[in-house]
This record gives C-alpha cells, sequence and structure tokens, in this order.
C-alpha cells in the first residue's frame, strides 16, 4: 500500500514537472496595462484636441519594448492600448469640453502611473 501511494505521488510529481512553465506576471502588470490603455486613449483624443507631435503609438510601443515582456504579456499590453483607443473613439468625434477634460485627466494619470511604476520597480 504504502509503495503504491509513492508511486502514484512521484507520478504525480514528475507530471507536474512535465507542463510547461506557467509565466508569472511581474507585480507592475496591471500598471504597466493601464499606462498602456491611457495611452491608447490619448492617442485618440490629443490629436483631435490639439496639435501634437506626440505619437502615442509609438511611445507605447517604446515602452513595452523596454519591459522586454513574454508574448502573452505583450498581447495584453496591445490590446489595453487598443481598448483605450477604441473606447474614446465609439464617443467622440469632435473636441468636446468632456473631451479636453478627458484628455487633461489622463495625461495627469499618465504621469502619475509612469512616476508610480519607475519610483516603485525601477533597477
Amino acid at each position: 500500500m504504502k509503495n503504491q501511494l509513492r508511486t502514484v505521488i512521484i507520478a504525480f510529481l514528475l507530471g507536474l514537472l512535465a507542463l510547461p512553465a506557467l509565466a508569472i506576471d511581474p507585480p507592475y502588470q496591471r500598471q504597466m496595462e493601464r499606462l498602456s490603455e491611457i495611452m491608447g486613449s490619448l492617442s485618440f483624443l490629443q490629436p483631435l484636441c490639439q496639435d501634437t507631435s506626440v505619437d502615442w503609438r509609438a511611445e507605447a510601443a517604446d515602452l513595452i519594448a523596454l519591459d522586454q515582456p513574454d508574448q502573452d504579456r505583450r498581447q495584453r499590453l496591445a490590446g489595453a492600448f487598443n481598448e483605450g483607443y477604441t473606447a474614446y473613439a465609439r464617443f467622440h468625434h469632435a473636441c468636446t469640453p468632456s473631451a479636453r477634460e478627458a484628455l487633461t485627466r489622463l495625461l495627469q494619470e499618465a504621469e502619475r502611473t509612469a512616476r508610480d511604476i519607475h519610483t516603485r520597480f525601477a533597477e
């Protein structure tokens, strides 16, 4: 009986070793996804409300590249950017006072989030 239980436990443990390792997100992943979402929103709103030389899509791509995420995280970050863009594209077709207010708040949140990530997690 003991030998059978031991054999089952060993087989189970060997089976676990055969499974692919699951990637673990870094502790700042949620903040990175939010920052990426904000950048997507800015990518839509800023050109709508003001002349800008900032290419938020390129900025987000640079940020993602610097983080060197695995493919799953890369897709989630890009997806967050796209969600941010489409969220504002659905409802804003002209620069209204609410669009300008959203732009101001998003810029402030982006600055806070980026500073927080850097302060807490930069090497």
